[in-house]
């Protein structure tokens, strides 16, 4: 099994990235807005529609305000991977930032390559996001996320 973890730290509270985080039916408005173009919610089954035209379908598998975590697996879409899990966690960091937690574990292996890159890809949409979101971005305003 192929296991893809990312972790970055957000200028902003845990509490705020997890407003955004927990929001499970808005993942094109909030947590990934033009890498995600929709989201569809139905009962605990979300469809996800990417910039490059793939649906994937997710169903929740957790929603923990304690600690702060989401976790969903993929039940169908363009992607076919025979295993698929996935969580994200806004932890507290150092100064009221956040350290944002991205783990994926997916079978074939040979879905490992193409899944990093997505994460890869997906955690500087995310960031930037959540950056927007949160408290203003501090120093230099070339360094500032666009909005």
């Amino acid at each position: 099994m192929a296991s893809i973890h990312k972790e970055f730290i957000v200028d902003a509270t845990p509490e705020e990235v997890w407003s955004v985080l927990s929001d499970f039916g808005a993942v094109h408005e909030r947590l990934a807005p033009g890498f995600v173009t929709d989201t569809q919610l139905n009962a605990d089954t979300r469809a996800v529609t990417f910039a490059d035209g793939s649906i994937v379908y997710e169903r929740l598998v957790d929603l923990d305000p304690v600690s702060r975590r989401v976790a969903y697996t993929i039940v169908g879409g363009s992607l076919h991977p025979s295993h698929h899990h996935a969580s994200m966690q806004a932890l507290p960091g150092k100064g009221g930032r956040t350290l944002f937690v991205w783990h994926t574990d997916v079978l074939p292996d040979t879905l490992a390559g193409p899944i990093t890159e997505f994460v890869e890809h997906g955690s500087t949409v995310v960031a930037r996001a959540l950056k927007a979101s949160g408290t203003p971005w501090p120093g230099d305003p070339e360094s500032a996320p666009e909005i």
